[in-house]
């Protein structure tokens, strides 16, 4: 029997750990029952050899923006620069994008500036906002209560592993979670309970790889396929069959992503 469908809604598989190796990972991930990824470009500069791989490879599809730890180093993104990315068919997502002040609170200034340049490009393409946000909780949940309340947009906390206000917060708002291999290893019951308590209907599950593989691959390279092994724990946390989460996870994909759900449709 072939392995339930589900998506890898955040991976970044431009970077060299994946050098020369993307057939076989796309195999690997298609044998898990990984069907579609999306990969995300975190410097704009990078965007020609992101937008390549979704060009390459029919799962592939491609989201872009400029990582808060790099706000400081790169050039301030422009909401029209990111609309035209929109024109492209397999451009799905704005980001990513948010705050990070574990490592790069000096540069929080520019990185409130650049999240709501990211914002009001979603909100232009109706495109989802794809956010990272750590050790910045009660900026991030103002910043995205203060930017909806000028008008909506979609958005997804990527690889969630923040509080609990900052998860209600986001999903008072209408917004999602995605789990990452952090909600598999054994001493995260903390972020599982609240996600337990999450709507079942605003879930998506994700690699983050090259990073945060869960177990049993911990420590090693992540990549798409193992996310099988995160939704497996999604559907424990959430008392669910495997199936019926995955099935869960895939609607929940297709809302959010709409226009990954059209492609596939056409195509």
């Amino acid at each position: 029997m072939n392995a339930p469908e589900i998506t890898d809604s955040h991976c970044h598989l431009d970077f060299p750990d994946f050098d020369g190796e993307l057939p076989d990972i796309i195999t690997r991930a298609a044998e898990a029952g990984v069907t579609r990824m999306v990969t995300i470009c975190t410097k704009l500069r990078l965007l020609p050899q992101v937008q390549a791989l979704a060009e390459t490879y029919d799962p592939i599809f491609f989201a872009a923006g400029t990582h808060p730890m790099s706000a400081a180093d790169e050039p301030l993104a422009t909401v029209d620069e990111l609309i035209a990315l929109a024109q492209h068919p397999k451009f799905v997502g704005i980001g990513e994008t948010g705050l990070d002040y574990h490592y790069t609170a000096d540069s929080k200034d520019i990185q409130k500036e650049s999240l709501r340049v990211h914002i009001s490009a979603a909100r232009e393409t109706g495109l989802p906002l794809i956010i990272h946000s750590r050790a910045a909780d009660d900026d991030m949940a103002r910043i995205l209560a203060e930017e909806h309340a000028n008008g909506a947009y979609s958005c997804v906390m990527h690889c969630f592993s923040s509080s609990a206000e900052l998860a209600k917060a986001a999903l008072d708002l209408g917004f999602y979670l995605s789990m990452s291999g952090i909600t598999a290893f054994p001493k995260s019951q903390e972020l599982r309970d609240i996600f337990a308590v999450a709507p079942v209907d605003r879930i998506l599950v994700e690699t983050d790889a090259p990073y945060l593989a869960p177990p049993p691959y911990r420590g090693k390279r992540n990549e798409p396929a193992y996310s099988a092994h995160t939704a497996r724990k999604g559907a424990e946390v959430f008392g669910l069959d495997y199936v019926d989460f995955a099935a869960q996870t895939q609607a929940n994909f297709d809302r959010l992503f709409s226009k990954v759900a059209a492609y596939t449709k056409a195509d």
